[in-house]
């Protein structure tokens, strides 16, 4: 009995260590059976929307920034010193050509426009007396009553008073002119601002009392760069009409259009950009001196590339998108891009016509990864696509389900 209790007592330890050794094995086993099922288990392609790249002719436009300047603004300031009677206007009204605007106490000049006028009529006066007396002297000339000297002294005091008539009227005329100058009108049609000086107080020359900006026709003034005066400078040289559209802060696009009508003579070494200005009507008066402009001047038409603002991602300060290659894998493209038109992006290089760009589910797509790529049309909207995207990701997942 005691020779079996010490056979067993010999023999667990073997068997435990073999049973330990028999689990490790099966453990080991299925792992590296998981192992190959899992590494020949290949993950299934993702499900993007593509649509193909189209080709267009396009009037590239050139988007810039402007400001609004009055075609006519004037500095209204008297032109004779005196007291401010009266102020005819409301600050920021339209007034018309000709409107008197303020009122320089005229009495002044009314007495000495009276003392001017007088004078010029005494010496018309003695010009008419003289001329009387020379006629007089050449029937006593022709008579051989007087001598020639005195009559050539006659005919020469004539003249000068001839010569002070002239002088008289002349200074009568600006008296008179000076009195019209206490109305302060408005030289031009347009908007004035507020009164800079009001009732009562003394001007003169030097003074500005208020400004006038015309209202009917704007100018939006823009800088262009050499790419831009390259393109619209020869049509506009050549006399062709440039259009130039414009849109406000809080407008949408670019409602309002003119037709450039000035380029500068240079370019400005210090910026690289040229000045330019478009004129535009302005009869519904919304737009304003001073405002800020975007400004679209077109281009000439030619052929351009288009893709969805969708397609195109971003890698730090590249560009790109993922075009759908051979084998349904995904190829990356950088691409230098171009204006908006129609809701589309112009790519100027990196795609070519015919190829399908990837627009939805960039996420899931890496470069040269396979794709499950379906092809829809190349829209601006979004919703339709984004729609078609989630039903081909909720097909994909019960198919594999």
């Amino acid at each position: 009995m005691n020779a079996i209790k010490e056979l067993r007592s010999t023999l667990r330890p073997a068997v435990l260590a073999l049973g330990a050794a028999g689990m490790a094995a099966l453990i080991a086993g299925c792992s590296d059976a998981t192992g190959k099922a899992a590494a020949g288990a290949a993950p299934g392609a993702p499900p993007v929307s593509a649509a193909t790249v189209l080709e267009q002719n396009v009037a590239e436009p050139q988007e810039l920034s402007g400001r609004l300047e009055a075609v006519e603004r004037v500095e209204i300031r008297p032109r004779v010193s005196g007291f401010i009677t009266a102020v005819n206007f409301k600050p920021g009204a339209e007034v018309k050509k000709g409107e008197v605007l303020f009122i320089i106490d005229p009495r002044p000049y009314q007495a000495e426009a009276d003392r001017a006028e007088a004078a010029a009529r005494s010496a018309r006066a003695k010009a008419e007396l003289a001329r009387l007396e020379l006629r007089r002297a050449e029937r006593l000339l022709g008579d051989k009553a007087i001598a020639q000297r005195e009559y050539d002294e006659r005919a020469a005091s004539q003249k000068e008073l001839d010569a002070n008539a002239l002088a008289a009227e002349a200074q009568a005329e600006a008296a008179r002119l000076n009195l019209s100058y206490t109305r302060v009108t408005a030289p031009i049609n347009g908007r004035v601002s507020k009164a800079e000086i009001t009732l009562g107080n003394l001007v003169d020359a030097s003074a500005v009392l208020t400004s006038v900006v015309s209202l009917d026709r704007i100018y939006a003034s823009f800088d262009g760069d050499e790419e831009t005066f390259l393109r619209v400078s020869r049509r506009a040289h050549a006399g062709q009409a440039v259009p130039v559209r414009v849109g406000l802060v809080n407008e949408e696009g670019f409602p309002h259009e003119g037709k450039l009508e000035f380029i500068d003579n240079q370019l400005d070494t210090r910026t690289g950009s040229v000045r330019m200005r478009a004129a535009f009507a302005n009869a519904d008066r919304s737009m304003t001196p001073g405002l800020f402009a975007r400004v679209r001047i077109d281009g000439d038409s030619r052929k351009a590339m288009l893709v969805s603002d969708r397609a195109i991602g971003t890698d730090q300060n590249r560009k790109f998108v993922f075009v759908v290659g051979e084998g349904g894998r995904a190829e990356y493209r950088e691409v230098r891009l171009g204006p908006v038109f129609d809701g589309l992006r112009v790519v100027r290089a990196g795609v070519k016509p015919g190829e399908n760009v990837i627009i939805n589910g960039l996420q899931r797509v890496r470069p040269g990864a396979p794709v499950q790529a379906q092809i829809v049309p190349m829209t601006a909207s979004a919703q339709p696509l984004q729609d078609k995207d989630a039903k081909l990701a909720a097909a994909s997942v019960n198919a594999k389900e």
